[in-house]
């Protein structure tokens, strides 16, 4: 995926040709001043956009200047101590219209949250490693409740999937503000879960522009949890997806978050970054247990062996919030209205566990023969207890 924007929207703050690759026979496009009228907040989208320009340089330069001065300086070079990055944000800034860039946030219906400017979420002014802009589509408003983290790996199983769901629809539905990365798996599947319940509205934070959706597929689901929550971003409009930005976004999920529950994650997943991050801030930090089987659950089984609380459904987080009060039967699974399998079923289903199984492993499990085992499946299949998924069949967490 390139870092180019929709057809006809600038990519704001994205020099066309700094240093190098210009020449005498392309001069730097200078524009205008930018308009007196301006909100502070389209100065603080321009300096965002500047080459280098992390959240520490940018929280440091905000808390130094006001984003009018500092912009200032960054057009006549005196915007850092070091000379070759001010030179670099001079020549890049020179090529920036201010005005236009602005105009572009509003045509997409982008607004921005600086550091140390009204509307700026309390949670995040006070962390030790705050954003120093959020872009955002959706309501800000949505940050103003209870919320938890819920965050895995892409390659999760359908077990790891479904739980994330009935985790996002549960905590949903209790007002509890669900927060994720709309990633695929773990994370797409907690806000859908979320969105489902039509309670809190979910958060995301996102790696890459607010316009550049990543994965494509997830569409339909970035447009809806901006719709019904928020979705935020340190990043520019038009910024691509790249591989820096996951970790360091996942610190922005940290810090929104009062518990941060880890579905599945394998053995050296990016869920590491969030959990640490979560324990530099002292949030609890909870795990979906796994099937010692499955390399999906290494991590979040680790984390249970290190002494995390168990994350067995929606109420053992709402234990940690303070929300419910534990006691005897706090956390066990509801009843389930499921059809009751017959005795070849049954063995089938004993055989296949929670982990994929092929229909040759199933046969040598239960010592039956392929058709009975196949038949079986299929009755299994009907009654919504296991599915198929290119040869392989899983056991359903939610029947």
């Amino acid at each position: 995926m390139g870092s180019e924007g929709p057809p006809g929207l600038p990519v704001p703050g994205r020099p066309k040709a700094v240093g190098a690759a210009s020449s005498a026979a392309s001069p730097a496009i200078v524009h205008d001043a930018p308009s007196p009228g301006l909100p502070t907040e389209a100065f603080v989208a321009a300096l965002a956009g500047l080459p280098a320009m992390g959240h520490r340089r940018l929280v440091a330069i905000l808390r130094r200047w006001s984003p009018e001065e500092a912009w200032r300086r960054a057009v006549e070079g005196e915007a850092d101590d070091d000379p070759c990055l001010a030179a670099r944000w001079c020549a890049a800034a020179g090529e920036v219209d201010v005005d236009g860039l602005w105009r572009s946030h509003l045509r997409a219906g982008v607004g921005l949250l600086a550091f140390g400017r009204p509307g700026y979420p309390g949670v995040l002014a006070d962390d030790h490693q705050p954003p120093g802009v959020l872009f955002h589509r959706g309501d800000p408003a949505a940050l103003d409740g209870r919320r938890v983290g819920i965050v895995g790996t892409r390659r999760c199983t359908r077990y790891g999937r479904e739980v994330a769901h009935e985790l996002g629809r549960d905590l949903s539905a209790s007002g509890v503000r669900v927060v994720s990365g709309l990633a695929a798996g773990v994370d797409g599947a907690a806000h859908a879960g979320a969105l489902a319940a039509g309670g809190a509205p979910p958060i995301a934070v996102v790696g890459s522009g607010v316009d550049v959706v990543y994965p494509r597929r997830n569409s339909q689901l970035w447009a809806d949890v901006a719709a019904a929550g928020l979705l935020l971003s340190e990043a520019p409009l038009g910024a691509a997806p790249e591989a820096w930005r996951f970790p360091v976004r996942n610190r922005v999920i940290a810090a929104l978050s009062e518990v941060v529950v880890v579905v599945e994650s394998h053995a050296h997943g990016g869920s590491r970054y969030t959990v640490e991050a979560a324990a530099e801030r002292s949030r609890t930090v909870m795990a979906v247990p796994g099937s010692i089987r499955s390399p999906a659950s290494a991590y979040t089984n680790a984390l249970l062996a290190d002494g995390c609380a168990p994350a067995r459904d929606a109420t053992d987080v709402l234990v940690a919030l303070g929300l419910v009060t534990a006691g005897p039967g706090a956390g066990e699974p509801r009843p389930e209205q499921r059809p009751s399998p017959g005795p070849v079923e049954e063995s089938v289903l004993d055989a296949l566990g929670w982990d994929p199984a092929s229909l040759d492993g199933l046969v040598l499990r239960t010592g039956r023969t392929p058709p009975e085992v196949m038949v079986a499946l299929s009755h299994l299949e009907r009654d919504g207890l296991v599915a198929s998924r290119q040869g392989w069949w899983e056991r359903l967490a939610n029947g």
